[in-house]
């Protein structure tokens, strides 16, 4: 452990904010597509796609809003499953060395959409993706910033959730300029220079390898404390190796599911929980991959498809898709106020005392029920007013899928990092987001139905939609019941033992 003099808790704050900022300006940029697709039509983008309607003036763009949907089906796509990799290589080789990767792509990105033309339009499939990557790629190894304040762990974590959201806000930020006669290459260009912000923060804000879960009182990082060997590093070498134990889990308080299928205590059965495999075959993943999968192709539908579902609803008026368009960016920006309150609901019971026998790690289950249940339930709602062809109820559906979707990215984050213990959160974190993003890839023949066989009216999948999104009350109610069988179980072996002690006290007698 290095000892770095009296700023250690200086360098900490100094980390948390410009973390946040970096989320906030730079991590989620490809959701903002809607105010980019604004942008780009103007410029003329894949216009040559546009037929004249015979018999009158108008035109039929139909193919042009396929190929822009399509961009941001693959970005979104990659955006969750190269996590994949990511995650893997975020444990393997550490923070700075992600970083670095997730530097070198969001400037790849930035730089492609900087000289891209209307002529060469398909360059805009590598870039989006090239941002969505490096974006995500900023997130993943911001998020282990909550492990310096483990009072607010899922709080901080939801809280870089929430700017990762509101950095969609960007892209409106560069219309508004577009509109103000800035143009398209020269906002992306002062994107890219921005490069050389997260390259000074990787080497001085940031570990070279990984923020322990548990941080001694010194520990510290950056450039001038040299090789930052933490506990988390070595973990992860004996991970590698096979050689972590159920025991050695436990003194760290890592928490996979810590009670067996049949209710009693893992620890106390001797078993060993906290194998990848077994936490990758539990059902705490695998009912959280599904819960993750059908409210994420709800969000990536309605995104992909925003502009044209617009369009539609304004009979062509871009005024008013304008208008809309702007009201629907400036309710993203709102995701950062937003994540907290899950991150405060998950922290709740922080602070007060454990039930009878209870360990931490079981309350902080218990305690992201709630959570779960909230975000299934505003997932709903937002189905059903997304449903509704009616242009002023867009207002509440874009209040409504902001908050969802910070409740959703932050609480798998967050879920992840209390169910499952720390040493495997980059690739179980990478395993789920790469799952649901195969999920999500239903969105283009979604938008292909729409536009084809259902006359541009969304209506009939978004009712299937809405049916689909009851599943994910699964979830919930799966922890629910688990989390109360875990207290009879412990409270059945508490009686048993009481039991024991009065026949071995009457023995005596």
């Amino acid at each position: 452990m290095q000892r770095c003099g009296d700023g250690t808790k200086l360098r900490y704050r100094l980390t948390l904010v410009t973390g946040m900022l970096e989320c906030l300006c730079f991590a989620g940029l490809v959701f903002g597509f809607a105010s980019l697709v604004f942008v780009l039509k103007k410029d003329g983008y894949f216009s040559d796609l546009c037929v004249s309607v015979p018999g009158s003036n108008s035109t039929d763009c139909s193919i042009q809003d396929e190929q822009f949907s399509l961009i941001f089906t693959i970005a979104s796509f990659l955006n969750n499953f190269i996590n994949l990799i990511t995650g893997y290589l975020f444990d393997r080789f550490g923070t700075m060395v992600t970083r670095l990767l997730g530097i070198s792509l969001h400037t790849t990105g930035t730089l492609l959409v900087a000289f891209s033309t209307a002529e060469f339009s398909n360059m805009l499939f590598p870039a989006l993706s090239c941002i969505a990557v490096g974006g995500v790629l900023f997130l993943l190894t911001n998020m282990q910033i909550g492990n310096l304040f483990p009072a607010h762990r899922s709080t901080i974590i939801t809280l870089y959730n929430g700017a990762f959201d509101s950095s969609s806000a960007v892209f409106l930020l560069i219309k508004v300029m577009y509109e103000q006669e800035v143009s398209l290459r020269a906002s992306f260009l002062v994107l890219s220079f921005c490069s050389i912000i997260h390259l000074v923060r990787t080497f001085v804000l940031m570990p070279r390898t990984h923020i322990p879960y548990t941080v001694q009182e010194d520990y510290t990082y950056g450039l001038d404390c040299g090789k930052d060997i933490t506990y988390n590093e070595e973990q992860s070498e004996r991970v590698r190796e096979g050689a972590v134990t159920c025991s050695q889990e436990s003194s760290e308080k890592d928490y996979m599911p810590t009670v067996t299928e049949d209710g009693t205590d893992a620890q106390d059965s001797g078993k060993e929980v906290a194998s990848f495999r077994s936490c990758l075959l539990s059902w705490f993943f695998m009912l959280h991959l599904m819960w993750l999968s059908v409210m994420q192709l709800r969000h990536y539908l309605f995104i992909g498809t925003l502009n044209p579902r617009l369009t539609r609803l304004a009979d062509n008026d871009p005024d008013l898709v304008s208008q809309y368009t702007n009201a629907f960016a400036m309710t993203q920006l709102c995701g950062v106020l937003c994540a907290p309150w899950n991150g405060l609901i998950l922290d709740r019971h922080k602070g007060k005392p454990l039930a009878p026998g209870e360990t931490e790690q079981e309350a902080d289950l218990r305690s992201s029920i709630l959570s779960l249940f909230l975000t299934c339930l505003m997932c709903l709602l937002f189905s059903v007013c997304a449903s509704i062809p009616f242009l002023p109820l867009q207002y509440l559906t874009f209040v409504l899928q902001v908050l969802n979707r910070s409740f959703l990215y932050g609480g798998t984050a967050a879920f992840i990092s209390i169910a499952f213990p720390a040493a495997h959160f980059g690739k179980l974190y990478g395993m789920v987001m790469s799952m649901s993003a195969i999920f999500s890839l239903l969105q283009y023949p979604c938008f292909a139905l729409v536009k084809g066989a259902l006359g541009s009216d969304p209506f009939y999948v978004d009712i299937a939609l809405i049916l689909l999104t009851l599943l994910v009350f699964i979830h919930p109610a799966y922890i629910f019941f688990h989390c109360r069988r875990v207290a009879r179980n412990k409270e059945d072996q508490h009686l048993t033992k009481d039991d024991r002690g009065t026949i071995m006290a009457e023995a005596k007698l």
